[in-house]
């Protein structure tokens, strides 16, 4: 009975978001067990000098990391998380299933956990303050302690009225199975069909799942850790978010995190022209198809007011 109960464990704790909990008096413990496929889709990455590259499985990766990121940083975040625009029932439904493709857990835990983040900001309270906890807890640690791994219910009851985003975010990590399943299956017809693509159902994975999704992962992680840290502070915040003008680049407009954090609910965080944001220019595409409406813009006021005070840090508090 023991080896059946500890076989069930170790399933919930892979595929159920709500099998483990933070009270078992230790918090901040890392359950290393449920870190098993995080771990596993980084050494999926070495599987590169076995199945090599070609062409195909170069602009999947590219592909998929652009579709995955658009959908964290447009629907995660500013969406779910922030209520940025206004969004219906299929379409949110759609972007939630895209955006748990990238393994980042479910929409619930991503945006109860943002909000939480945005309440404390580098305060004590605050899960991923760099500040507060350093550079590694800020980046990989929060999210594997026990404390952190069930969403925040009560900071997203009005998300949790739908059904099928409670689903989801219950069983996220099947949305990335299937994923790896399509991989597979297309990479093996294209090898059997067009071989001149030079491509196979392991380098497909190996490319456009395991190579991509850590190149996510990084990029995002690096928005709680690196912009909290590095860059310039337009906005004299509470917090010590910074802009930055690399990670913005490379998290479609999220490394304006000091403006952001200035304003939290407009959809767009580059504030000015020259502040790339990838990100809204996607959401002003999908307005104009009429698939979301209601983009919440950044007040003349709010833009150019409230300039950065000199020393005004959170470790001046």
């Amino acid at each position: 009975m023991s080896v059946i109960t500890n076989a069930r464990r170790l399933l919930l704790a892979w595929f159920d978001a709500r099998s483990i909990t933070g009270d078992d008096g230790q918090p901040r413990r890392i359950d290393w067990l449920r870190q098993v496929p995080f771990f596993a889709i980084h050494a999926g990455c070495l599987a590169v000098f076995w199945v090599g590259a070609s062409g195909i499985a170069v602009i999947t990766a590219v592909v998929l990391y652009a579709v995955r990121m658009f959908a964290i940083t447009g629907f995660y975040h500013r969406y779910f998380s922030h209520r940025a625009f206004r969004a219906g029932r299929g379409v949110q439904f759609f972007f939630a299933v895209v955006g748990a493709s990238a393994a980042q857990r479910g929409p619930l835990w991503w945006a109860s956990h943002h909000r939480h983040h945005h309440v404390h900001a580098d305060e004590a309270e605050d899960s991923h303050s760099a500040l507060r906890h350093g550079l590694a807890w800020s980046h990989l640690g929060w999210f594997m302690a026990r404390e952190n791994f069930a969403p925040r219910d009560k900071l997203v009851t009005s998300l949790a009225r739908y059904p099928e985003l409670r689903f989801i975010d219950r069983w996220d990590s099947a949305v990335p199975l299937l994923l790896v399943l399509a991989l597979w299956v297309a990479g093996a017809l294209a090898a059997r069909i067009a071989p001149g693509l030079g491509t196979s159902g392991a380098q497909l994975v190996t490319w456009g799942f395991c190579i991509s999704t850590v190149a996510l992962y990084h990029a995002t992680f690096s928005i709680n850790s690196l912009a909290h840290r590095f860059g310039s502070r337009r906005y004299a915040t509470r917090d010590a978010s910074r802009n930055n003008a690399w990670l913005a680049l490379a998290t479609f407009g999220e490394g304006w995190h000091n403006n952001h954090h200035h304003y939290p609910v407009a959809a767009r965080q580059g504030f000015y022209w020259w502040e790339v944001d990838l990100t809204y220019y996607g959401l002003r595409l999908l307005a104009a198809l009429g698939l979301i409406d209601q983009l919440n813009p950044v007040p003349a006021h709010v833009r150019d007011g409230a300039p950065r005070t000199q020393g005004d840090s959170p470790r001046n508090r």
